[in-house]
């Protein structure tokens, strides 16, 4: 028997230039105001986004709010499993705490996400990591109040039920899956992204991107089988409501992408990119992810030595968008005859050829994704971030522990036809 029900959730959103001056009053709304001590607010953010001045800005309006602020700067771009613990055992020491305000992008949101559970919930970080890398345990206590407010457009981090990180000791990139995580309110103020670099941009973008693609070319959520209302998960398989901000989010992408990364100080492109991840974070925090962002996890999580322009040179990383949109082009080949029409009509959205009456093939949406790879200055393929056909094997045993991303696929996916993506990923010019 096959489900017949899907669900949707999203967080409270206020969106628009300026939002992040009013977050004071929204957080308190938030807190509870009885009892004189129950104001305390834990802001999670990373270094370089304090330099911005954003969160040191945003603490002093809460404060004239009458809210007292902690600040907690540590937040580690693409988090790992220490530096999540490091943030955890801050908020532990210096709590506690009426509600969690995260300032930056996925990194700092996620952070937030786990600190706010551990907080509120016993166990350790690994109890609740997803299975089989962790314990898979949910949580049993309501969390505090979340307010996500995204520096970057990309990562949809503020609508979703996950966050996500590097198990250093296993070199896999895993995460935390559950309802209680998504933040309670999303506060998306454009301004605040205008200090992204370029190549940050640009991967922020390809996260977004791979969010709507993956989302629109899920399983439709019919296709599985019917389930319990306790054993749904949040995400559902591709739906109706979904669809809908998926596709406005690849039209957005269309015509802003170009021009945020071409010209940062482009108000109009960086306000259509804030919505476009805003509205791929409501679609895919629904219906899901699948292919694309199964592979990232192990390409992050494996990274050697490279080192992208605009991010910390502190350690190699591959920033995530730019790990999910590296294997896309294969992936979507790969999937292409599950719904050919749907991969079609996705190429038009993104500004290929039209899809009524079109003849195009399995290549037609890989070839629009590599077109916008190229312009917006991302790396040429897995080689140039230091991947061989000799780690294809390992980093397909490092995909196929996201099973439950792959099992969102619209098709049934073996270790071949991971070896293919890999392997076709290596060079895409």
């Amino acid at each position: 028997m096959n489900e017949s029900v899907f669900t949707y959730a999203a967080p409270g959103l206020k969106f628009g230039r300026g939002a992040s001056d009013e977050i004071g009053w929204d957080v308190r709304q938030l807190v509870a105001t009885t009892g004189g001590s129950a104001r305390r607010v834990l802001l999670v953010t990373d270094p370089g986004v304090a330099a911005t001045g954003h969160p040191g800005r945003i603490a002093a309006a809460m404060g004239s709010h009458g809210l007292d602020v902690t600040v907690f700067a540590g937040a580690r771009v693409e988090p790992t499993d220490a530096s999540m613990e490091e943030a955890i055992a801050f908020a532990r020491e210096a709590g506690p705490f009426d509600a969690v305000v995260a300032v930056g992008g996925g990194s700092a949101i996620d952070t937030a996400k786990a600190v706010n559970l551990l907080l509120t919930n016993a166990g350790s970080l690994m109890d609740y990591v997803n299975a089989p890398v962790g314990g898979g345990r949910p949580p049993e206590q309501p969390l505090l109040p979340l307010v996500a407010v995204p520096t970057t457009t990309g990562t949809g981090a503020e609508s979703t039920t996950i966050c996500v990180l590097d198990v250093l000791a296993l070199k896999v990139k895993t995460g935390i899956s559950h309802a209680r995580l998504r933040p309670t309110l999303a506060v998306v103020d454009p301004d605040l992204t205008m200090t992204q670099p370029a190549m940050v941009t640009a991967s922020c973008g390809m996260d977004i991107l791979c969010h709507a693609l993956e989302s629109w070319t899920a399983r439709w959520f019919a296709d599985f089988d019917a389930k319990q209302p306790e054993q749904r998960v949040p995400y559902c398989g591709a739906n109706p409501i979904a669809d809908l901000w998926s596709e406005k989010a690849m039209s957005l992408l269309a015509g802003a992408f170009r021009r945020a990364v071409r010209d940062g100080s482009d108000t109009e492109a960086r306000e259509e990119m804030a919505l476009a991840a805003t509205f791929a974070g409501l679609g895919f925090g629904n219906a899901g992810v699948h292919v694309p962002h199964a592979c990232a996890y192990p390409i992050a999580g494996r990274v050697r030595d490279y080192r992208p322009a605009g991010y910390p040179d502190n350690a190699p990383i591959v920033p995530h968008g730019m790990a999910v949109v590296m294997t896309a082009p294969a992936a979507f080949a790969l999937t292409f005859e599950a719904s050919p029409e749907r991969h079609l009509r996705a190429a038009e959205l993104l500004g290929g050829p039209s899809a009524a009456g079109s003849s195009g093939g399995a290549d037609t949406l890989p070839t629009v994704l590599r077109g916008l790879m190229r312009d917006v200055g991302l790396p040429s393929g897995l080689a140039e971030l230091g991947y061989g056909s000799a780690d294809v094997d390992d980093l397909v045993d490092g995909a196929l522990k996201q099973q439950r991303l792959l099992a969102t696929a619209p098709i049934d996916v073996t270790a071949d036809d991971l070896a293919t993506v890999f392997a076709g990923s290596l060079e895409h010019w």
